[in-house]
C-alpha cells in the first residue's frame, strides 16, 4: 500500500494536522517543527486514541505568536545595495 495521498484525501479540509502536515501548514521542516516544540513555541498535540494531531486553531496561534522581523531588530538585512 502506498503512503501517498489521493488528490482528494490531500485538498481535503482538516482540523487536527499531523507532525508533518504541521510543518507544511507553518512553512517549515518537520526537524523545525520537533526544535519548536521543544522550545515550547509550538504546542502539544491532541490526542485521538494515539494518534497525535495539532489542531489548526494552535498552529494559528504558535504562528500569530511568533515576531516580526522588525519587532526585535535582530535580523541581518538581506538587501544589498544597488
Amino acid at each position: 500500500m502506498s503512503n501517498r495521498l489521493s488528490f482528494t484525501e490531500s485538498t481535503a479540509p482538516r482540523r487536527g494536522l499531523s507532525r508533518e502536515l504541521a510543518a507544511i501548514y507553518l512553512g517549515i521542516s518537520p526537524s523545525k517543527f520537533d526544535e519548536m516544540r521543544k522550545d515550547g513555541r509550538v504546542g502539544p498535540p491532541r490526542l485521538i486514541d494515539a494518534r497525535k494531531v495539532w489542531d489548526v486553531r494552535d498552529l494559528d496561534r504558535a504562528f500569530d505568536d511568533l515576531p516580526y522581523e522588525e519587532a526585535d531588530g535582530s535580523a541581518e538585512d538581506w538587501k544589498t545595495a544597488a
